[in-house]
């Protein structure tokens, strides 16, 4: 004997089976299976209607109370544009850029590798603020060199590898000494190879 009005098909599109014991959601009101009755199982977009959590706020990290219906992101921007006490009175852009005749400040200090001041966004490469770290960089390794070797050539220090490389890492020293090795064997090559004489 068949009952053709008994059950009802999932609504989840992978799956349309048929279920003689179907379960509503109760945030979206769609029929599922057993299999997909949980909020996660078929990715309910209604499931923060039910679920009832008290968002905090990042910045003062107070709760936020979110009203049944609307969604917590809604209610923590509004926080933070209106009522947000972690804006008022503090400063969030501190980090004054050291370019000249710039008035740029960032939330996060940019600082240059090379000279070690601070810049905005704009100016935080060192073409851009037209870094002399480079020379100072270059005048460090000179007076490394100093130290280790004496004004009369005598070591004066045991070599590290810092000392060596010195800021590079192992890949950037690696690939410096296969471009040296590579640019002294080409001129071996050319020196070493014999010169046709015609008689």
């Amino acid at each position: 004997m068949e009952f053709p009005n008994l059950g009802q098909h999932c609504s989840k599109d992978t799956c349309k089976r048929l279920d003689f014991l179907p379960v509503k959601c109760d945030a979206c009101s769609c029929i599922f299976c057993s299999d997909h009755m949980s909020y996660n199982s078929h990715q309910c977009q209604s499931a923060y209607k039910k679920n009832i959590q008290v968002p905090m706020c990042p910045l003062c990290n107070k709760p936020v109370p979110t009203p049944r219906g609307e969604e917590p992101d809604f209610t923590v921007g509004k926080h933070i544009d209106n009522d947000c006490q972690f804006t008022e009175g503090k400063k969030v852009f501190t980090n004054r850029c050291s370019a000249a005749k710039c008035r740029g400040k960032e939330a996060v200090p940019l600082v240059c590798n090379e000279c070690r001041q601070n810049y905005c966004f704009k100016h935080r490469h060192p073409l851009d603020h037209s870094c002399t770290g480079s020379v100072k960089a270059v005048q460090r390794k000179i007076t490394d060199v100093k130290n280790i070797f004496g004004t009369n050539g005598i070591i004066k220090k045991t070599f590290t590898v810092t000392a060596i490389q010195g800021n590079m890492s192992e890949d950037e020293a690696l690939a410096r000494a296969l471009a040296e090795s590579e640019r002294s064997t080409n001129g071996n090559i050319n020196n070493s190879q014999p010169r046709c004489s015609v008689s």
